[in-house]
């Protein structure tokens, strides 16, 4: 695999951790602001809600930049916002930082798949997506729980400032290893936007809502569950959350490598495992073995779903890959939002702490049937769902934009005759 995709894995690295690290600091920052911890848990929603927002108007942006020069401005961007975050002299800024740094998350991930992608060739595109999302599935084993253990030795401020210590160095991987790659030909704005009006790019898109949203309704209370319901102690809740994270990589890197061979029945078996194991969890969290394993298993399963419906939108919406590819990482966020809300409202609700397990399952289960929809509509040759075509036949056209750099040929594929499901 190309060196370019270690840069890449690298940003994703330090995203993955600032995202994610908030989580264990929130009781620091909301000391150190006198603000109730409630309050400080905006800035996880704020973050969640300027990915959703950034990510296209951030990769609308960019069309209008070479990619590789794209990439460096967004990890730029991370670091300011890390910074600001690092320095803020009141909650208020301290939220800004956040929504700053949350702006480079989506387009990151959307650009940053597109150029994986057209690194490779076609046979090892997902793997190659797999890659670089390595870098965010690594982040939960080793970024958030050093993060954590250095915000609370040596005060969250550090750790904002050794989060944007990390991106500077993927801003420098990214100049160094990522090649030259000219701004794409024929793109418009117009023909970005109707790529996400294809009906498959739509429901890949509802299915990484649903799918990922399910690990979210449980691993957002994880805490609670795992001490109140299963015994452990408090101290035991970030060795669990390496598990978790142990998981993530396994799964992201199996998803990959089986997603270049069989995308849909890679989908298909993913999301009808996430289904019945968050199902069992709600028995197997009241026993601390059992309950380690299943979140392992969560944790694998969620994860193997990235890499093949990120691969999925960007065959679906091969002429006009940018956009729909970042308004899928939104879309991980907005199901990341939704689950935690309806995982909180069960809770409330009196149904006890393992009852967002049964609302995961039940999304996991609503993105399996969406799959199902979205093979049948393919096989049946449905009009307006083939993949959205090339603005206009050229090399520039390609998911990077200009001829990969492995010599295999043009990046983009031919469609997949109408009735066919693609491998």
């Amino acid at each position: 695999m190309p060196l370019a995709l270690l840069a890449l894995a690298i940003g994703a690295f330090g995203i993955g951790t600032t995202e994610f690290v908030i989580m264990g600091l929130l009781p620091d920052v909301a000391s150190d602001f006198g603000v109730s911890v409630p309050t400080a848990g905006l800035l996880v929603t704020g973050y969640a809600l300027g990915v959703l927002v950034g990510a296209p108007i951030m990769t609308l942006l960019g069309t209008k930049v070479p990619r590789k020069r794209m990439l460096m401005l967004l990890m730029a961007l991370f670091v300011i916002g890390n910074v600001v975050s690092a320095l803020a002299p009141a909650f208020g800024v301290l939220l800004v930082g956040r929504v700053i740094a949350s702006f480079a998350h989506g387009a990151f991930f959307g650009i940053g798949s597109v150029v994986a992608a057209g690194l490779v060739p076609p046979a090892k595109r997902a793997n190659a997506i797999a890659l670089m999302f390595t870098g965010l599935t690594v982040a939960n084993v080793v970024g958030v729980p050093l993060g954590t253990f250095i915000g609370q030795a040596a005060g969250w401020r550090v750790t904002f400032l050794v989060v944007a210590a990390l991106g500077l160095v993927g801003l420098l991987g990214i100049l160094r290893l990522v090649p030259e790659l000219p701004k794409p030909e024929g793109v418009r704005l117009r023909h970005e936007l109707g790529a996400l009006g294809n009906v498959q790019v739509v429901l890949a898109m509802a299915m990484t809502v649903l799918g990922f949203g399910g690990v979210f309704a449980a691993v957002t209370y994880i805490a609670p569950m795992m001490t109140e319901v299963a015994g452990y102690a408090d101290s035991s809740v970030t060795w669990l959350l390496v598990l978790l994270g142990a998981g993530m990589v396994a799964g992201n890197l199996v998803g990959g490598r089986f997603a270049d061979r069989r995308l849909m029945p890679m989908l298909f078996t993913a999301l009808g495992g996430l289904t019945v194991v968050l199902a069992l969890f709600t028995t197997t969290a009241h026993d601390k073995t059992s309950a380690a394993v299943t979140l392992f298993l969560i944790g694998a399963l969620g994860f193997a779903t990235v890499p093949p419906l990120q691969k999925r939108v960007l065959d679906q919406a091969a002429g006009a890959p940018t956009l729909a590819s970042a308004v899928n990482i939104g879309a991980f966020n907005l199901g990341n939002a939704l689950a935690a809300w309806l995982g909180g409202l069960v809770i409330s609700a009196g149904f006890g702490y393992t009852a967002p397990n049964w609302v995961g399952a039940a999304l996991a289960l609503s993105a399996l049937l969406v799959a199902f929809l979205s093979a049948w509509l393919e096989r049946a040759g449905r009009p307006g769902v083939t993949p959205v075509p090339a603005a206009r036949p050229s090399a520039s056209n390609s998911l990077c934009g200009d001829q990969p750099q492995t010599g295999s040929g043009p990046v983009a594929e031919a469609p997949a005759p109408s009735g066919a499901v693609r491998p």
